[in-house]
């Protein structure tokens, strides 16, 4: 079973999937699963972005009710998943094993147009495309996933990034960290410069040093990883760290209030600027800080921290009636900026969307989420969280998180079970 998780093909995963089609279908929004519903009234729904929010709620409304007529815009033509993305780096992975079609929602009638959409009338109620095209609308989700704010390190901009990429939108970027790893000298380090919260994927930064640095014991031993990191703790922090120790891994991590903070970038120079020092590299993985999706600033969308606040009942934005955002756009605190809070955050929305168009009630519902990370191939931990509204709040009912002292035979389970969770959770989002 460990070619599972050392080198997983397309090949091997389809044959992996097939087993875990079952568990997909048992996935629920809340404490509520999503009965059919014979008739209602008709309504069309727009939504913006196709990844963990926007497809699993395309596909789950549709699900519901085939009277609702879905269209989905999403620019790219192919899906490139960013969780279980930082194995790819390494070499573990294919990102064929990343990338998914969008045929299985088209099979369950969405509409799906690969279009960008640049505006957003609310009182009209609709939705412009680059393309020319524009939609009416009945209900609107908007999940427009992150936009990096460039600049916000001084001399970090989109051309920098060709330079220093970030790996925080999988594909292409994801892919010249792979060629940037390969390609350091043995004895320099690799620098990750990891963001402030909040942030997509709050434990991506480190499950990709503990990666790169089982990398670089095996290929490159004289080398090391820097995190120098805004914050003064992270996700998974005990965890991460206990497994650093135990496989022996190089890794130094400098917190913001002991130099880890990075102000300016030099491209040219090949380093990254401290209130403390520099550092030099040809390898610099610089993740910087993040706001919701652009369409969702210029909709007005957003809040002055850059993020959408919405009804947690629902997922509708207090901005804006009948708009309903939800992903990494969405603030939805305890929960994360994750693959799987997407999900959740989804299904609550479609559930709130059809049981207003079909003039049903809405649930109080309860939110998942689940997040594994690897720290080596075969060593996996993970965290886990319910949530539920309580007088108009979101309140953690109960989380769960993988011991601190664990046997590997543990830790190995725990890597099987992250790929595990990948193939549902994907087949349950696009399948």
């Amino acid at each position: 079973m460990s070619k599972i998780i050392t080198d997983v093909t397309r090949r091997d995963f389809v044959k992996l999937a097939a087993g875990s089609a079952a568990a997909a279908a048992t996935l629920t929004t809340g404490l509520h699963s999503f009965p059919a519903i014979a008739e209602g009234k008709k309504g069309h729904v727009v939504i913006i972005g196709g990844g963990y929010g926007g497809a699993v709620a395309a596909k789950y409304i549709r699900m519901t009710n085939a009277n609702i007529d879905v269209t989905l815009i999403e620019k790219e033509k192919q899906y490139v998943s960013c969780p279980l993305s930082n194995p790819v780096i390494v070499g573990l992975r294919d990102i064929a094993v990343q990338t998914w079609s969008y045929d299985g929602l088209t099979k369950r009638g969405v509409k799906v147009i690969h279009d960008t959409a640049t505006d957003i009338d609310p009182n009209a109620k609709t939705v412009k495309t680059q393309g020319g095209v524009t939609l009416n609308y009945d209900k609107l989700i908007v999940s427009p996933g992150i936009s990096l704010k460039w600049g916000a390190i001084e001399g970090y901009d989109e051309a920098a990034s060709e330079a220093m990429p970030h790996g925080w939108k999988a594909g292409p970027q994801t892919l010249a960290l792979k060629k940037m790893v390969a390609g350091m000298t043995d004895g320099e380090p690799f620098i990750i410069v990891a963001p402030a919260n909040p942030f997509r994927c709050p434990p991506g930064p480190y499950e990709r040093a503990s990666l790169v640095a089982w990398y670089l014991q095996k290929h490159k031993p004289k080398s090391k990883v820097i995190i120098l990191d805004a914050k003064d703790v992270f996700s998974k922090q005990k965890l991460f760290e206990g497994g650093w120790k135990q496989l022996g891994y190089n890794i130094e991590w400098r917190k913001g209030a002991e130099g880890g903070k990075v102000t300016r970038v030099d491209v040219k120079g090949k380093k990254v600027i401290t209130d403390f020092g520099e550092e030099t590299s040809s390898a610099i993985n610089v993740i910087p800080p993040q706001q919701a999706g652009e369409i969702a600033i210029k909709a007005g969308l957003t809040d002055d921290k850059g993020w959408c606040p919405i009804d947690p009942r629902t997922c509708e934005s207090t901005k804006h009636k009948n708009i309903f955002v939800i992903g990494d756009a969405c603030t939805a605190t305890p929960m994360p900026k994750s693959g799987y809070s997407a999900n959740s955050e989804g299904k609550i929305a479609a559930a709130a969307i059809v049981a207003e168009l079909t003039g049903n009630g809405v649930y109080d519902p309860s939110y998942l989420n689940t997040c594994y990370s690897l720290v080596a191939p075969d060593y996996g931990i993970s965290v886990a969280l319910i949530v539920a509204l309580k007088e108009g709040k979101l309140t953690a009912l109960s989380e769960g998180v993988s011991p601190v002292e664990a046997s590997r035979e543990v830790r190995r389970q725990e890597a099987l079970y992250a790929e595990s969770w990948y193939q549902s959770v994907m087949l349950d989002t696009l399948g």
